[in-house]
């Protein structure tokens, strides 16, 4: 009996010390830790380890630990409803949310914003940012070069002449002009000014420019042809093809051909339509009024155009700079079948003597002739002015019966509703130097 409570009491020992040891080893654990707050996945793993370590040792007892619902969420309950509000004895301490705003030593006065909000009160109705003129150059298949067809007048290949793979143009004055260097440029210079409105009536010029010119050295920079549509004030674009580059020819290339200036135009309309960032104006442009304007040599191009172009209906007006070197037959025939449009030959002693005869062609057609600019354009005027002593030709487009020509002709035609241009811009009145 003796033995039997000596093995008893040293078994109850054992179980004793083992308890201890489970309890002390979590404790251990959580004084490592050093204040730190537990980890809510450790503490769950260290309690089911320690479940195992008493299950191992003395089963009863990790019977009664796993009775006792010792769990990760028995230990470490989630708050209940109640704990979360003060009760009737507690309060929480009330704040403004001005307590949260930084403080400020000085009241600043606000700044202005740099921006427009929105506002239910009326406002100026919003205007959109003028635009800036638009001028550049456009490749076109229907501009007058390259030409691999007849020369009308002879009715023989334009490129007459040819060495080695080279093929070129003998000109009236036997000089040759090579195709890849004269005839090769099919761009056309376009100018749209800012104040220009498709959706109001307007104008296409086409300008063609004489012998010895390029698009950019001479009509746009020397003559200045598209800074007077945009002085004019008219609701008026430009577009002026490259003739033969830098030469001395008149040649008037694809504008020979039967639609020649029909196709153009048509060409020409979705490429303003795109510039102006309005597909849907192309309508709008394929049907807008036309003034051709020819100076010197650019007559050749602009008297075919007018034979053959197939739109002269188009064609409101006709402005000639010292250009009636010839085809007089041909301007008088279109004077005669568009009693509608304007006409105005402006001359030098150059061509003076082509100009009188032009005159009476048309006095014997029974058409009235002005000889000045002083007079308002209307439907049916036809216009000669001859410049005096000190106008050369070369300056011509720049300065003839006044300082620039074509923006005067455009002041004039927009002040006249008939021919169905507007005036879009103010500009100070042109001046009458003669």
């Amino acid at each position: 009996m003796r033995a039997d409570r000596t093995k008893a009491s040293g078994a109850r020992g054992r179980a004793l010390r083992i308890a201890l040891i489970s309890g002390l080893v979590p404790l251990s654990l959580t004084l490592v830790q050093c204040g730190q707050s537990p980890n809510p996945a450790a503490l769950a793993a260290s309690s089911q380890a320690n479940v195992q370590v008493v299950a191992k040792t003395n089963p009863q007892a990790a019977h009664q630990q796993i009775a006792s619902g010792d769990s990760f969420e028995d230990r470490f309950p989630a708050p209940q409803f109640r704990e979360r509000f003060p009760s009737a004895s507690e309060s929480f301490l009330q704040r403004q949310m001005s307590d949260f705003s930084p403080k400020r030593a000085v009241q600043q006065q606000p700044e202005q914003a740099p921006y427009r909000v929105a506002s239910l009160a009326p406002q100026v109705p919003y205007q959109r940012p003028p635009r800036q003129d638009l001028t550049t150059l456009v490749s076109m298949k229907s501009s007058a070069f390259p030409y691999f067809g007849n020369n009308p007048a002879s009715d023989a290949p334009f490129l007459n002449i040819a060495k080695g793979d080279r093929r070129g143009h003998r000109s009236y004055s036997g000089r040759v002009f090579w195709q890849d260097e004269t005839y090769n440029d099919s761009r056309v210079l376009v100018h749209i000014p800012e104040h220009f409105d498709v959706r109001k009536p307007g104008v296409i010029v086409v300008f063609f420019h004489g012998n010895g010119a390029t698009l950019e050295r001479d009509v746009r920079d020397r003559q200045m042809v598209p800074k007077q549509i945009t002085d004019s004030g008219a609701n008026a674009v430009l577009l002026a093809p490259q003739m033969a580059v830098d030469a001395a020819d008149s040649s008037a290339g694809k504008f020979w051909q039967p639609g020649g200036l029909k196709r153009f135009m048509e060409e020409s309309a979705s490429h303003l339509a795109q510039l102006t960032g309005d597909p849907n104006s192309a309508r709008a442009f394929a049907s807008m009024p036309i003034v051709i304007v020819g100076y010197s040599g650019g007559f050749l191009p602009t008297a075919w155009s007018l034979e053959v172009g197939g739109i002269s209906d188009r064609v409101r007006g006709v402005v000639l700079l010292d250009a009636v070197y010839g085809e007089m037959d041909k301007f008088a025939s279109w004077i005669e079948s568009h009693r509608s449009g304007f006409f105005v030959s402006s001359y030098t002693h150059y061509t003076a003597r082509r100009d009188h005869e032009l005159m009476s062609m048309l006095r014997q057609k029974g058409i009235g002739v002005a000889e000045d600019m002083d007079g308002p354009l209307r439907p049916g005027s036809v216009v000669f002015v001859e410049t005096g002593e000190g106008i050369t030709h070369r300056d011509y487009v720049n300065r003839a019966w006044t300082q620039y020509p074509l923006k005067d002709v455009l002041v004039k035609m927009s002040a006249t509703p008939a021919l169905a241009l507007t005036r879009v811009a103010a500009t100070s009145p042109p001046a009458s130097d003669r």
